[in-house]
């Protein structure tokens, strides 16, 4: 996971609202398809740029791909942030 890629992945608002969608529960591709007026084919594609960003997963369950929120690596990506900007448990302590 490189945070390149994951801001790459977060930059678009389409692919911002995919991952809202799965917060709620996995979905196949068609189903996420059918929240968006596009082609079949731009939809893989934004799906195509998460699952290269690893904020999400794929599997296989018969003929379809079933997708789900790496909550791992988005956990691990709040953290970087939050060391990035000196966010976090020493904010807590006195002096």
């Amino acid at each position: 996971m490189t945070l390149d890629n994951t801001f790459k992945a977060l930059a678009d608002p389409t692919r911002r609202e995919i991952l809202q969608m799965l917060n709620d529960k996995a979905l196949s591709a068609g189903d996420i398809a059918k929240s968006f007026n596009m082609t079949k084919p731009s939809v893989s594609h934004h799906l195509n740029i998460l699952k290269n960003a690893e904020l999400v997963i794929a599997e296989r369950d018969g003929q379809n791909i079933i997708y789900s929120l790496n909550t791992s690596v988005i956990q691990e990506v709040v953290q970087q942030i939050m060391e990035f900007f000196d966010i976090g448990e020493d904010d807590n302590e006195t002096e």
